[in-house]
């Protein structure tokens, strides 16, 4: 009862009054790196994103998992991916981590939302095992129209499958657009649904979760050509021009350093003026689907405006993971961007601005692979405007954050089986500047291992790398390995990680398909 009535004076402390319940809005982008929005640094520009970000708050230190499936997991259900069984992709990796889909054992933020109200919808990206029958229409959303995953933007594509509520469409089906492009599409969606929640007279929760800029990367012609040209100057110009501006936003301590370029990554001048001209097409593409991408956000808040939803409504923006490397140093163009037969990849070259100013990239748990821009909106719920929150924030924070906003607690069960609490925080002491108190947060992808505890963070690449340590005040970009010189620490931190491992499914390690999982 007491921790109940310091949650309820809490509610009435952080948020001005209001007359309903609010709406709730998450929009997650797929393989976008931390510094690729305006108001996180970028030169791609994001004038709809910024103007969120000017009339809110962006965090400094959120954090996804690294990797496209276990992130939607963490989001959807508030726990650890490997808790949800999606320690890995969809494919099943016998063992309880890594069955390559959402188990009995978590509710997703539609299976929580619904009990208090909330009209549930989805479009875009799902990810989570919908070939082993996961759905969202069996995961609590009323409405949905998705993807099982990405890889796709065009109706042209053979990679493109639709699901209207659960049910295949054909791409060309009369209900969707002619010559649908993705990111308009699950914006058109989206606010299709949010319609259908306000004739029902109900709060809404939409997750809205883009493929882009995801690859194959496509975008139109048009905007590709608008980009040509802007990256002559090379990844090392460019991501000290990022730097640069990330400090003049007071993104990063002036304190810390830009991770220097790997030896992997070629010097832009030793390139050809064909080879650079090569290059500079490949990230014009990347950058038209990333302010495509605003574009489409901005129609979503044009949209919620016009209906008189935007001062109720709690928007909030990430990425599934760091800009990817896949596809080596020389990325992939194969094709014509604008078609929808092409298949275009950044490659690691590009991710290397894309996650200025950190070290690796998506699949890592190093700051390259986690650190995600998060972006909170909510004009009626978060007083102030403009201002950084440098709070530490995960994924498994969305859901009690929601659960908050909307005063619905936590699931004890769905189906009659018992479901896990969620191992989250909710952000709203954070929305008024006040700390989120927790033990630590935690990694593990592909073995690549993390654990956060305070400023200190633990983190290896493999699963038979060595352990290193960082202290994330001094040295966010984790240039100064401190492992050596404090054994203890890491000993000590490596132990909470392992307890960890083994309470969160981490551990038994998955072998590979078809073969029994064994403890290690």
């Amino acid at each position: 009862m007491p921790r109940f009535l310091a949650l309820l004076l809490a509610w009435f402390t952080l948020l001005p009054a209001f007359a309903a319940q609010p709406n709730i809005v998450v929009i997650l982008v797929d393989d976008m790196g931390f510094s690729d929005i305006g108001c996180y640094g970028s030169e791609i520009p994001t004038p709809n994103l910024d103007r969120l970000a000017a009339n809110g708050l962006r965090f400094t230190q959120f954090y996804n998992t690294g990797r496209c499936c276990p992130t939607r997991a963490s989001l959807l259900t508030g726990l650890y991916a490997h808790q949800t069984g999606v320690g890995h992709m969809t494919e099943s990796r016998n063992a309880p981590g890594y069955q390559g889909h959402l188990n009995e054992r978590c509710a997703t933020i539609a299976e929580e939302l619904k009990p208090a109200g909330y009209f549930t919808a989805m479009s875009g990206k799902w990810h989570v095992g919908q070939e082993h029958g996961v759905t969202p229409a069996n995961r609590g959303f009323d409405r949905s129209l998705n993807a099982p995953a990405g890889g796709f933007y065009q109706a042209g594509s053979n990679r493109a499958k639709l699901f209207l509520d659960g049910q295949a469409i054909a791409n060309d089906d009369p209900r969707l657009p002619k010559d649908w492009y993705t990111t308009d599409l699950w914006t058109t969606y989206g606010l299709k649904f949010i319609d259908e929640a306000r004739a029902a007279k109900k709060p809404f929760f939409l997750y809205l979760a883009h493929n882009a800029p995801h690859f194959p990367l496509q975008a139109p012609a048009d905007e590709i050509a608008k980009f040509r040209g802007k990256y002559l100057a090379g990844w090392g110009q460019l991501r000290t021009q990022r730097f640069a501006r990330q400090q003049e936003l007071g993104l990063l301590d002036p304190a810390w350093k830009l991770a220097p370029r790997p030896e992997a990554i070629k010097a832009w001048s030793d390139y050809s003026a064909d080879e650079k001209d090569r290059f500079d097409h490949l990230m014009a593409v990347y950058a038209a689907a990333v302010a495509h991408m605003d574009k489409a956000v901005g129609d979503l808040v044009a949209g919620l405006k016009e209906r008189g939803e935007l001062d109720n409504t709690l928007i909030l923006f990430l990425s599934d993971n760091g800009g990817n490397a896949e596809s080596g140093i020389a990325g992939r163009t194969e094709g014509n961007p604008a078609n929808a037969k092409s298949e275009w990849y950044c490659g690691e070259s590009w991710a290397f601005l894309q996650n200025t100013p950190f070290r690796r990239y998506k699949h890592f748990n190093h700051e390259g692979g986690i650190a995600t821009p998060l972006i909170a909106h909510w004009p009626n719920g978060i007083k102030a405007r403009n201002e950084l929150r440098t709070q530490p924030g995960h994924l498994i924070d969305i859901l009690p954050t929601c659960l908050e906003v909307a005063g619905a607690p936590a699931l004890k069960e769905r189906n009659g089986v018992a479901v896990l609490p969620p191992e989250g925080r909710s952000l709203l002491p954070a929305f008024a500047n006040q700390p989120i108190p927790r033990e630590g947060l935690y990694w593990e992808h592909e073995g690549n291992a993390a654990v956060r505890v305070g400023d200190l963070k633990l983190v290896r690449a493999g699963r038979n790398g060595p352990w290193e340590l960082y202290d994330l005040k001094q040295d966010r970009t984790e240039l100064q390995n401190l492992a050596a010189a404090q054994p203890d620490k890491v000993k000590e931190l490596a132990a909470l990680w392992e307890a960890w491992a083994l309470r969160a499914q981490v551990k038994p390690y998955p072998e590979a398909a078809g073969k029994k999982a064994k403890a290690k």
